[in-house]
Protein backbone atom coordinates (compact mmCIF):
# COMPACT_ATOMS: atom_id res chain seq x y z
CA UNK A 1 0.00 0.00 0.00
CA UNK A 2 1.13 3.69 -0.54
CA UNK A 3 1.58 6.31 2.37
CA UNK A 4 -1.69 8.09 1.20
CA UNK A 5 -3.36 4.42 1.88
CA UNK A 6 -1.42 3.09 4.58
CA UNK A 7 -2.45 6.27 6.77
CA UNK A 8 -5.61 7.71 5.32
CA UNK A 9 -4.83 10.75 4.17
CA UNK A 10 -7.07 11.69 1.70
CA UNK A 11 -10.29 12.75 1.31
CA UNK A 12 -12.94 11.24 -1.32
CA UNK A 13 -12.68 14.23 -3.04
CA UNK A 14 -8.73 14.06 -3.32
CA UNK A 15 -8.91 10.93 -4.73
CA UNK A 16 -11.04 11.89 -7.08
CA UNK A 17 -9.23 14.91 -8.17
CA UNK A 18 -5.96 12.78 -7.82
CA UNK A 19 -7.53 9.96 -11.13
CA UNK A 20 -8.88 12.92 -13.18
CA UNK A 21 -5.15 14.23 -12.40
CA UNK A 22 -3.69 10.89 -13.72
CA UNK A 23 -5.17 11.28 -16.65
CA UNK A 24 -3.66 14.73 -17.61
CA UNK A 25 -0.35 13.29 -16.60
CA UNK A 26 -0.41 10.78 -18.99
CA UNK A 27 -1.19 13.29 -22.03
CA UNK A 28 2.28 13.88 -21.67
CA UNK A 29 1.21 17.59 -22.24
CA UNK A 30 2.94 18.35 -18.47
CA UNK A 31 6.89 17.06 -18.27
CA UNK A 32 7.44 18.19 -14.63
CA UNK A 33 5.48 18.34 -11.53
CA UNK A 34 6.75 20.65 -8.51
CA UNK A 35 5.65 19.36 -5.27
CA UNK A 36 5.73 22.54 -2.66
CA UNK A 37 4.76 22.95 0.54
CA UNK A 38 4.35 26.15 2.52
CA UNK A 39 7.21 26.31 5.19
CA UNK A 40 7.10 28.84 8.55
CA UNK A 41 7.33 31.38 6.52
CA UNK A 42 5.38 31.39 4.50
CA UNK A 43 7.37 30.54 1.39
CA UNK A 44 6.76 27.44 -0.96
CA UNK A 45 9.98 25.04 -0.84
CA UNK A 46 10.29 21.26 -2.44
CA UNK A 47 10.98 19.68 -5.28
CA UNK A 48 10.74 19.23 -8.53
CA UNK A 49 9.87 15.34 -10.48
CA UNK A 50 9.82 14.03 -14.02
CA UNK A 51 6.43 13.58 -14.94
CA UNK A 52 6.68 9.66 -14.68
CA UNK A 53 8.08 9.72 -10.89
CA UNK A 54 5.56 12.44 -10.01
CA UNK A 55 2.30 9.95 -11.11
CA UNK A 56 3.84 7.62 -8.44
CA UNK A 57 4.83 10.69 -5.80
CA UNK A 58 1.25 11.59 -5.40
CA UNK A 59 0.55 8.57 -3.12
CA UNK A 60 3.73 7.85 -1.71
CA UNK A 61 5.01 11.20 -1.09
CA UNK A 62 8.39 13.04 -1.83
CA UNK A 63 11.26 13.27 1.37
CA UNK A 64 12.07 16.18 2.20
CA UNK A 65 14.96 16.97 5.20
CA UNK A 66 13.73 18.02 7.82
CA UNK A 67 16.59 20.80 8.27
CA UNK A 68 14.10 23.03 6.10
CA UNK A 69 11.69 23.57 9.26
CA UNK A 70 14.77 24.63 11.26
CA UNK A 71 15.93 28.09 9.24
CA UNK A 72 14.83 31.94 9.91
CA UNK A 73 14.63 33.94 6.74
CA UNK A 74 18.04 34.00 6.04
CA UNK A 75 18.00 30.00 5.62
CA UNK A 76 20.37 29.64 8.60
CA UNK A 77 19.32 26.30 10.85
CA UNK A 78 18.41 27.72 14.19
CA UNK A 79 18.37 24.41 15.80
CA UNK A 80 20.61 22.05 17.12
CA UNK A 81 19.44 19.53 14.28
CA UNK A 82 22.03 16.80 15.62
CA UNK A 83 21.58 17.00 18.81
CA UNK A 84 18.91 14.74 20.82
CA UNK A 85 15.94 15.44 19.96
CA UNK A 86 17.28 17.70 16.95
CA UNK A 87 16.56 20.67 19.29
CA UNK A 88 12.82 19.78 19.44
CA UNK A 89 12.92 17.90 21.66
CA UNK A 90 11.21 14.63 19.30
CA UNK A 91 12.84 12.01 17.70
CA UNK A 92 11.85 12.30 14.42
CA UNK A 93 13.61 15.76 14.05
CA UNK A 94 16.84 14.47 14.93
CA UNK A 95 19.98 14.03 12.43
CA UNK A 96 18.25 15.89 9.75
CA UNK A 97 16.40 12.71 8.60
CA UNK A 98 13.89 12.64 6.21
CA UNK A 99 10.27 13.89 6.82
CA UNK A 100 7.35 13.34 3.84
CA UNK A 101 5.19 15.69 1.46
CA UNK A 102 1.86 14.50 0.29
CA UNK A 103 0.02 16.28 -2.15
CA UNK A 104 -2.81 17.56 -2.41
CA UNK A 105 -4.52 16.83 -5.86
CA UNK A 106 -7.18 19.57 -5.62
CA UNK A 107 -4.72 22.25 -5.16
CA UNK A 108 -2.73 20.84 -8.74
CA UNK A 109 -2.16 23.73 -11.44
CA UNK A 110 -0.51 24.08 -14.51
CA UNK A 111 1.46 27.25 -14.57
CA UNK A 112 1.07 29.52 -17.10
CA UNK A 113 4.54 31.24 -17.49
CA UNK A 114 5.92 27.53 -17.82
CA UNK A 115 3.52 25.43 -19.28
CA UNK A 116 5.54 22.38 -19.44
CA UNK A 117 5.03 22.32 -15.70
CA UNK A 118 2.84 21.31 -13.17
CA UNK A 119 2.35 22.52 -9.81
CA UNK A 120 0.89 20.95 -6.40
CA UNK A 121 0.30 22.13 -2.55
CA UNK A 122 1.49 19.59 -0.44
CA UNK A 123 1.39 19.16 3.16
CA UNK A 124 4.29 17.70 5.71
CA UNK A 125 4.34 14.69 7.68
CA UNK A 126 6.69 12.19 9.83
CA UNK A 127 7.28 8.88 8.28
CA UNK A 128 4.95 7.49 10.90
CA UNK A 129 2.22 9.23 9.42
CA UNK A 130 1.91 11.89 12.11
CA UNK A 131 1.50 15.15 10.44
CA UNK A 132 4.55 17.79 11.35
CA UNK A 133 3.38 19.80 14.21
CA UNK A 134 5.06 22.72 12.66
CA UNK A 135 3.55 22.07 9.17
CA UNK A 136 1.70 25.61 9.40
CA UNK A 137 -1.43 24.50 6.79
CA UNK A 138 -2.04 21.60 9.31
CA UNK A 139 -2.77 24.36 11.58
CA UNK A 140 -4.83 26.16 10.12
CA UNK A 141 -6.98 23.34 9.55
CA UNK A 142 -6.82 22.07 13.11
CA UNK A 143 -8.23 25.52 13.61
CA UNK A 144 -10.71 26.21 11.70
CA UNK A 145 -12.27 22.31 12.43
CA UNK A 146 -12.54 23.88 15.91
CA UNK A 147 -14.84 26.59 14.08
CA UNK A 148 -16.71 23.77 12.54
CA UNK A 149 -17.30 22.41 15.86
CA UNK A 150 -19.26 25.63 16.69
CA UNK A 151 -21.44 25.96 13.52
CA UNK A 152 -19.74 28.16 11.46
CA UNK A 153 -16.71 28.23 8.30
CA UNK A 154 -14.46 30.78 8.05
CA UNK A 155 -14.95 32.86 4.98
CA UNK A 156 -11.82 35.51 4.11
CA UNK A 157 -10.99 37.92 1.03
CA UNK A 158 -7.71 39.21 0.43
CA UNK A 159 -6.40 43.13 -0.41
CA UNK A 160 -2.92 42.78 -0.64
CA UNK A 161 -0.37 45.51 -1.79
CA UNK A 162 3.53 45.17 -3.10
CA UNK A 163 6.15 46.91 -5.04
CA UNK A 164 7.47 46.04 -8.37
CA UNK A 165 10.31 47.57 -9.73
CA UNK A 166 12.09 47.21 -13.00
CA UNK A 167 15.86 45.80 -12.06
CA UNK A 168 18.64 47.74 -13.29
CA UNK A 169 21.59 45.04 -12.26
CA UNK A 170 20.35 41.87 -9.97
CA UNK A 171 23.98 42.00 -8.24
CA UNK A 172 24.90 38.44 -8.89
CA UNK A 173 28.64 38.60 -8.99
CA UNK A 174 30.19 36.24 -6.83
CA UNK A 175 30.85 38.85 -3.85
CA UNK A 176 27.19 39.54 -3.51
CA UNK A 177 26.49 35.73 -2.51
CA UNK A 178 25.79 35.22 1.21
CA UNK A 179 22.89 34.48 3.66
CA UNK A 180 21.26 36.83 2.83
CA UNK A 181 22.92 37.55 -0.56
CA UNK A 182 22.88 41.76 -1.88
CA UNK A 183 19.40 42.03 -3.21
CA UNK A 184 19.20 43.80 -6.59
CA UNK A 185 20.01 47.13 -7.97
CA UNK A 186 16.17 48.71 -8.97
CA UNK A 187 14.27 51.51 -10.61
CA UNK A 188 10.86 52.58 -10.07
CA UNK A 189 8.23 51.86 -12.56
CA UNK A 190 6.38 55.15 -10.94
CA UNK A 191 7.51 58.17 -9.16
CA UNK A 192 4.21 58.32 -6.95
CA UNK A 193 1.97 60.19 -5.24
CA UNK A 194 -1.19 59.18 -7.72
CA UNK A 195 -3.54 56.95 -5.87
CA UNK A 196 -5.52 55.60 -8.16
CA UNK A 197 -5.04 57.81 -11.14
CA UNK A 198 -5.74 56.25 -14.17
CA UNK A 199 -2.80 57.93 -16.19
CA UNK A 200 -0.60 56.12 -13.65
CA UNK A 201 -2.42 52.75 -14.03
CA UNK A 202 -1.85 52.94 -17.77
CA UNK A 203 2.05 53.68 -16.91
CA UNK A 204 2.06 50.53 -15.42
CA UNK A 205 -0.37 48.76 -17.15
CA UNK A 206 2.08 46.67 -19.24
CA UNK A 207 2.88 44.99 -15.97
CA UNK A 208 -0.30 44.84 -14.57
CA UNK A 209 -1.88 42.78 -17.67
CA UNK A 210 1.57 40.44 -17.30
CA UNK A 211 0.81 39.81 -13.34
CA UNK A 212 -3.20 39.60 -14.54
CA UNK A 213 -2.50 37.23 -16.85
CA UNK A 214 -0.48 34.64 -14.98
CA UNK A 215 -2.54 34.95 -11.75
CA UNK A 216 -6.14 34.54 -13.39
CA UNK A 217 -4.18 31.64 -15.60
CA UNK A 218 -3.86 30.06 -12.14
CA UNK A 219 -7.45 30.11 -11.30
CA UNK A 220 -7.27 32.69 -8.47
CA UNK A 221 -10.21 35.07 -8.25
CA UNK A 222 -8.96 38.46 -8.86
CA UNK A 223 -11.16 41.18 -8.51
CA UNK A 224 -9.24 44.47 -8.90
CA UNK A 225 -5.98 45.54 -9.84
CA UNK A 226 -4.95 49.19 -8.40
CA UNK A 227 -2.67 51.24 -8.49
CA UNK A 228 -1.31 52.00 -4.83
CA UNK A 229 -0.66 55.72 -3.17
CA UNK A 230 3.54 55.22 -2.96
CA UNK A 231 6.24 54.81 -5.72
CA UNK A 232 5.87 51.75 -7.72
CA UNK A 233 3.20 50.22 -5.46
CA UNK A 234 0.49 47.52 -6.93
CA UNK A 235 -2.69 46.32 -5.41
CA UNK A 236 -4.45 43.62 -5.87
CA UNK A 237 -7.82 42.15 -4.13
CA UNK A 238 -9.58 38.93 -4.27
CA UNK A 239 -13.26 37.28 -3.86
CA UNK A 240 -13.88 36.04 -0.51
CA UNK A 241 -13.61 32.38 -0.37
CA UNK A 242 -14.28 29.67 2.40
CA UNK A 243 -11.76 27.34 4.50
CA UNK A 244 -8.29 27.06 4.04
CA UNK A 245 -9.12 28.10 -0.19
CA UNK A 246 -8.06 31.86 0.76
CA UNK A 247 -4.58 30.97 2.14
CA UNK A 248 -3.48 28.44 -0.39
CA UNK A 249 -4.41 31.76 -2.82
CA UNK A 250 -1.86 34.14 -1.00
CA UNK A 251 0.95 31.43 -0.92
CA UNK A 252 0.56 30.89 -4.74
CA UNK A 253 -0.35 34.59 -5.50
CA UNK A 254 2.82 35.82 -3.50
CA UNK A 255 5.08 33.10 -5.54
CA UNK A 256 3.24 33.74 -8.91
CA UNK A 257 3.68 37.54 -8.79
CA UNK A 258 7.45 36.99 -7.92
CA UNK A 259 8.39 34.46 -10.36
CA UNK A 260 6.66 35.98 -13.37
CA UNK A 261 8.16 39.64 -12.63
CA UNK A 262 11.83 37.56 -12.25
CA UNK A 263 11.63 36.14 -15.76
CA UNK A 264 10.63 39.31 -17.24
CA UNK A 265 13.15 41.58 -15.84
CA UNK A 266 11.17 43.17 -12.67
CA UNK A 267 11.57 42.91 -9.30
CA UNK A 268 8.32 41.93 -6.82
CA UNK A 269 8.53 42.38 -3.03
CA UNK A 270 5.86 41.82 -0.49
CA UNK A 271 8.39 43.67 2.28
CA UNK A 272 6.90 45.52 3.74
CA UNK A 273 8.76 48.76 4.17
CA UNK A 274 11.23 48.61 1.49
CA UNK A 275 14.32 51.03 1.73
CA UNK A 276 13.53 53.62 -1.23
CA UNK A 277 13.40 57.37 -0.50
CA UNK A 278 9.96 58.22 -0.48
CA UNK A 279 8.76 54.60 0.25
CA UNK A 280 4.99 54.19 1.26
CA UNK A 281 4.65 50.98 3.45
CA UNK A 282 2.49 47.70 2.06
CA UNK A 283 0.11 46.47 4.16
CA UNK A 284 -2.55 43.53 3.87
CA UNK A 285 -5.77 43.75 4.84
CA UNK A 286 -7.80 40.70 5.53
CA UNK A 287 -11.02 40.74 5.48
CA UNK A 288 -13.35 38.14 7.56
CA UNK A 289 -16.78 37.22 8.59
CA UNK A 290 -18.34 33.48 9.33
CA UNK A 291 -20.88 31.46 7.81
CA UNK A 292 -23.44 29.20 9.70
CA UNK A 293 -23.22 26.16 8.18
CA UNK A 294 -26.93 24.95 9.03
CA UNK A 295 -28.13 28.36 6.61
CA UNK A 296 -25.16 28.91 4.57
CA UNK A 297 -25.87 32.55 5.85
CA UNK A 298 -23.24 35.41 7.13
CA UNK A 299 -23.68 34.90 10.72
CA UNK A 300 -21.85 38.69 11.27
CA UNK A 301 -25.21 40.41 9.77
CA UNK A 302 -27.19 42.41 12.54
CA UNK A 303 -30.67 42.22 12.95
CA UNK A 304 -30.75 45.97 12.32
CA UNK A 305 -28.25 48.93 12.13
CA UNK A 306 -28.59 50.21 15.40
CA UNK A 307 -25.40 46.67 16.39
CA UNK A 308 -22.71 47.24 14.44
CA UNK A 309 -22.94 43.44 13.87
CA UNK A 310 -24.92 40.58 15.42
CA UNK A 311 -24.33 39.38 18.76
CA UNK A 312 -21.88 36.25 17.20
CA UNK A 313 -20.18 38.77 15.47
CA UNK A 314 -19.85 41.05 18.38
CA UNK A 315 -18.14 38.35 20.41
CA UNK A 316 -16.12 37.15 17.87
CA UNK A 317 -14.95 41.23 17.40
CA UNK A 318 -14.28 41.06 20.96
CA UNK A 319 -11.98 38.10 20.82
CA UNK A 320 -9.59 39.49 18.25
CA UNK A 321 -9.34 42.84 20.35
CA UNK A 322 -8.27 40.75 23.22
CA UNK A 323 -6.02 38.42 21.55
CA UNK A 324 -4.59 41.72 19.24
CA UNK A 325 -1.25 41.90 21.06
CA UNK A 326 0.05 38.05 20.59
CA UNK A 327 -1.72 37.89 17.18
CA UNK A 328 0.51 40.43 16.25
CA UNK A 329 3.50 38.39 15.95
CA UNK A 330 1.63 35.90 13.33
CA UNK A 331 0.33 38.80 11.01
CA UNK A 332 3.70 41.52 11.25
CA UNK A 333 6.31 38.78 11.40
CA UNK A 334 9.32 40.54 10.39
CA UNK A 335 11.35 43.35 11.93
CA UNK A 336 10.19 45.74 9.28
CA UNK A 337 6.61 45.44 9.30
CA UNK A 338 6.73 46.99 12.60
CA UNK A 339 7.93 50.05 10.89
CA UNK A 340 4.24 50.36 9.11
CA UNK A 341 2.44 51.09 12.45
CA UNK A 342 1.83 54.96 12.46
CA UNK A 343 -0.37 57.10 13.80
CA UNK A 344 -2.65 59.45 12.13
CA UNK A 345 -1.94 56.87 8.68
CA UNK A 346 -3.71 54.30 6.93
CA UNK A 347 -2.04 52.13 9.37
CA UNK A 348 -3.27 51.09 13.10
CA UNK A 349 -1.24 51.98 16.10
CA UNK A 350 -3.58 50.43 18.85
CA UNK A 351 -6.01 47.21 19.37
CA UNK A 352 -9.30 49.23 18.69
CA UNK A 353 -12.47 48.98 16.00
CA UNK A 354 -14.84 51.19 13.78
CA UNK A 355 -17.07 51.56 11.40
CA UNK A 356 -16.02 52.02 8.26
CA UNK A 357 -12.93 53.91 9.79
CA UNK A 358 -9.10 53.08 8.23
CA UNK A 359 -7.56 54.61 11.47
CA UNK A 360 -8.56 51.54 13.31
CA UNK A 361 -6.91 48.04 13.14
CA UNK A 362 -10.74 46.28 13.17
CA UNK A 363 -13.11 47.71 10.08
CA UNK A 364 -16.70 47.04 10.88
CA UNK A 365 -18.62 46.75 7.20
CA UNK A 366 -21.85 45.75 6.33
CA UNK A 367 -25.03 45.94 8.43
CA UNK A 368 -28.57 44.81 8.50
CA UNK A 369 -29.30 42.54 5.31
CA UNK A 370 -25.92 43.00 3.59
CA UNK A 371 -24.47 39.63 3.29
CA UNK A 372 -20.92 41.23 2.85
CA UNK A 373 -20.89 42.18 6.51
CA UNK A 374 -17.63 41.93 7.82
CA UNK A 375 -14.54 42.85 9.10
CA UNK A 376 -11.59 44.03 7.64
CA UNK A 377 -8.57 43.66 9.69
CA UNK A 378 -5.23 46.45 9.06
CA UNK A 379 -2.85 44.93 10.99
CA UNK A 380 -0.85 42.89 8.36
CA UNK A 381 1.93 42.86 6.40
CA UNK A 382 2.25 40.87 3.36
CA UNK A 383 5.06 38.79 4.30
CA UNK A 384 2.90 37.23 6.83
CA UNK A 385 1.99 33.29 6.60
CA UNK A 386 -1.34 33.48 5.78
CA UNK A 387 -2.10 29.76 7.56
CA UNK A 388 -0.72 31.37 10.52
CA UNK A 389 -2.38 35.00 10.30
CA UNK A 390 -5.74 33.56 9.39
CA UNK A 391 -5.52 30.96 12.04
CA UNK A 392 -4.76 33.18 14.71
CA UNK A 393 -7.91 35.15 14.07
CA UNK A 394 -9.93 32.47 14.20
CA UNK A 395 -8.80 30.94 17.37
CA UNK A 396 -8.97 34.43 18.53
CA UNK A 397 -12.73 35.05 17.37
CA UNK A 398 -13.76 31.74 18.96
CA UNK A 399 -12.36 32.56 22.12
CA UNK A 400 -14.41 35.93 21.95
CA UNK A 401 -17.51 33.43 21.01
CA UNK A 402 -16.90 30.83 23.50
CA UNK A 403 -16.54 33.18 26.57
CA UNK A 404 -19.25 36.01 25.38
CA UNK A 405 -16.67 38.37 25.66
CA UNK A 406 -18.13 41.98 25.64
CA UNK A 407 -17.34 44.57 22.74
CA UNK A 408 -16.10 48.08 24.24
CA UNK A 409 -17.38 51.12 22.03
CA UNK A 410 -16.02 52.13 19.17
CA UNK A 411 -12.61 54.08 18.41
CA UNK A 412 -14.69 57.31 15.91
CA UNK A 413 -11.29 58.81 16.36
CA UNK A 414 -8.82 55.94 16.42
CA UNK A 415 -5.49 57.69 17.43
CA UNK A 416 -6.64 59.41 20.22
CA UNK A 417 -9.62 57.38 21.82
CA UNK A 418 -7.71 54.51 24.74
CA UNK A 419 -6.61 51.39 23.59
CA UNK A 420 -4.11 49.01 24.06
CA UNK A 421 -1.19 50.34 22.06
CA UNK A 422 0.10 47.62 19.39
CA UNK A 423 3.58 46.25 20.06
CA UNK A 424 5.97 48.40 18.73
CA UNK A 425 8.46 45.62 17.70
CA UNK A 426 9.06 42.46 16.78
CA UNK A 427 10.51 41.57 20.33
CA UNK A 428 7.89 42.67 21.74
CA UNK A 429 5.16 41.09 19.58
CA UNK A 430 7.03 38.05 20.82
CA UNK A 431 6.63 38.42 24.12
CA UNK A 432 3.11 38.49 23.97
CA UNK A 433 2.21 35.68 21.77
CA UNK A 434 4.31 33.44 24.31
CA UNK A 435 1.86 34.80 27.11
CA UNK A 436 -0.87 34.33 25.03
CA UNK A 437 -2.45 30.96 26.65
CA UNK A 438 -5.71 31.17 23.49
CA UNK A 439 -2.89 31.30 21.10
CA UNK A 440 -0.72 28.68 22.77
CA UNK A 441 -3.48 25.87 23.42
CA UNK A 442 -5.00 26.75 19.70
CA UNK A 443 -1.12 26.49 17.79
CA UNK A 444 0.17 24.12 20.62
CA UNK A 445 2.94 25.02 23.20
CA UNK A 446 5.64 23.37 20.96
CA UNK A 447 4.72 25.17 17.64
CA UNK A 448 4.64 28.45 19.97
CA UNK A 449 7.91 28.07 21.19
CA UNK A 450 9.24 27.14 18.03
CA UNK A 451 8.20 30.27 16.28
CA UNK A 452 9.51 32.95 18.87
CA UNK A 453 12.97 30.70 18.56
CA UNK A 454 12.88 31.43 14.85
CA UNK A 455 11.98 34.92 15.05
CA UNK A 456 14.48 35.42 18.14
CA UNK A 457 17.20 34.41 15.99
CA UNK A 458 16.42 36.73 13.54
CA UNK A 459 16.70 39.73 16.11
CA UNK A 460 19.72 38.55 17.43
CA UNK A 461 21.44 38.87 13.44
CA UNK A 462 19.73 42.04 13.60
CA UNK A 463 20.66 43.62 16.84
CA UNK A 464 24.69 42.30 15.78
CA UNK A 465 24.44 44.63 12.71
CA UNK A 466 25.53 48.54 12.66
CA UNK A 467 22.51 50.39 10.75
CA UNK A 468 23.63 52.95 8.52
CA UNK A 469 21.75 55.63 11.34
CA UNK A 470 24.38 54.16 13.79
CA UNK A 471 27.37 54.95 11.64
CA UNK A 472 26.23 58.37 10.07
CA UNK A 473 25.23 59.57 14.38
CA UNK A 474 28.57 58.29 16.02
CA UNK A 475 31.31 57.17 13.51
CA UNK A 476 32.12 61.00 13.41
CA UNK A 477 31.08 62.64 16.30
CA UNK A 478 32.51 60.32 18.70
Amino acid sequence: MSFVETHGLWTGDQHAAYAELLERLKKRDVQIVRFSFPDQHGLLRGKTLVVDEAIKAFKSGVTLTTTLLAKDTSHRTVFPVYTMGGGFDMPEMQGACDTMMIADPETFRVLPWAPHTGWVLCDVYFNNGRPVPFGTRHLFRRALAQLGNHGFEFCSGLEVEFHVFKVASPNMKPEHAGQPGVPPDIELLSHGYQYLTELRYDAVDEVMEMLRRGVEGLGLPVRSLEVEYGPSQFEFTFAPTKGVRSADDMILFRSAVKQICQRNGYHATFMCRPRIPNVVSSGWHLHQSLVRVADGKNAFMPADDAAPLSESGQHYLAGLLAHAQGATALSTPTINGYRRYRPYSNAPDRANWGRDNRGVMLRVLGGADDPATRIENRIGEPTANPYLYFGSQVLSGLDGLRRKLALPPSADTPYETQADALPRTLGDAIAALRTDECLREGFGSAFIDYFCKLKEAEIDRFNLEVTEWEHREYFETF
